[in-house]
């Protein structure tokens, strides 16, 4: 069996931050030109969601598994039966079933379980890795 290097939960962690910090930040300048300011609202609702979740469901497709957090951290997201590239189809798994939409019917519950799944298992796998079939790696 092939060895993986999957990467941990602080890694996770500061790819993520670091996505959303430099995604608001490009968005926020674009608004400033368009609007002249930089006050808005649609952060805290479901345009900056839907927005957010495709983002993070068709630039991993596109890049290689990289978004821009986890490109800067050096980790991507793979597919684990063959350690390959992901697809659409994983993604909108990973991200759309997966994350989004199970973390809503389980009022949250399942990203407290995926939080100690990339904690303690050695795979370093959450519910959303499992639901697409992907898993988190180091390069």
């Amino acid at each position: 069996m092939e060895i993986r290097k999957s990467a941990g939960l602080g890694l996770r962690i500061l790819a993520s931050l670091m996505d959303v910090i430099i995604i608001l930040t490009i968005i926020s300048v674009c608004f400033y030109f368009i609007k002249g300011e930089y006050r808005f609202t649609w952060p805290n609702g479901l345009t900056w969601q839907l927005f957010y979740t495709l983002y993070l469901t068709v630039t991993p497709v596109l890049w290689n598994g990289y978004i821009i957090g986890k490109r800067i951290f050096k980790i991507r997201i793979k597919r684990y039966k063959d350690n390959e590239n992901v697809t659409i189809i994983n993604m909108f798994l990973r991200e759309v079933i997966g994350y989004y939409v199970i973390s809503i019917i389980t009022f949250g519950i399942s990203l407290v379980v995926s939080l100690f799944m990339v904690i303690f298992r050695e795979d370093k796998r959450a519910v959303h890795d499992f639901i697409g079939g992907t898993y988190v790696s180091k390069d």
